[in-house]
């Protein structure tokens, strides 16, 4: 047979979630058992006049307005921190970034070199006669052929030249980049917090 459902007492799950308690907790903490606690939130009983005064009792807890319930806890509301493990994480984030970082010289220098061929390859191709073409070299042996061998070996040898990091290079250097920011970021977090007088 079908029953509607009954209605709950807002104020005290209010009270049970802004806690953080169980009903049975709250039932032990009100001289109860966890049904009677139950059955006091769907309405199925009323409040004695001891319970009642506990109740009004926690209610007062509540603030007015109640925090989200994913709300970050504020100072206040925690001790403060042992430094031990601040500090071991600390010294974690410090060698892994100077890691990274040692890991990222190489990629910037290819980069940096590589920008340093993009604006330098119009220079050097329009100080060049034009490109004789062909992939296969040109004879350098005999009069006036090295200098065409010459041409045409320079042609070749700029069209080689990287003007960007090849993507998988990229993609490499933006890992560790971002790896290396990050923790540099948590190892000034931490050093700030552990500034912090206690």
């Amino acid at each position: 047979m079908f029953r509607p459902a009954l209605p709950t007492d807002p104020l005290l799950t209010r009270v049970r979630h802004y806690l953080g308690i169980s009903q049975d907790e709250l039932a032990r903490y009100l001289g109860l058992s966890k049904s009677q606690v139950s059955r006091l939130e769907t309405g199925l009983r009323s409040f004695n006049p001891d319970v009642a005064e506990q109740v009004d009792a926690l209610a007062q807890a509540l603030p007015a307005v109640l925090p989200p319930a994913n709300a970050l806890p504020g100072p206040d509301d925690l001790a403060p921190p042992d430094p031990a493990p601040l500090e071991a994480r600390l010294d974690y984030c410090r060698h892994h970034a100077r890691r990274l970082r040692r890991a990222l010289r190489p990629l910037v220098a290819q980069a940096t070199h590589a920008a340093h061929w993009r604006v330098a390859l119009p220079t050097l191709r329009a100080a060049l006669p034009p490109d004789p073409g062909g992939n296969e070299p040109p004879a350098h042996t005999g009069p006036g052929r090295w200098a065409a061998f010459l041409v045409w070996y320079r042609w070749r040898w700029l069209a080689e030249r990287p003007t960007a990091l090849s993507p998988d290079l990229s993609a490499r250097y933006h890992l560790l980049r971002l790896q290396a920011e990050a923790l540099e970021t948590e190892a000034a977090a931490l050093e700030r917090l552990l500034a912090r007088p206690t």
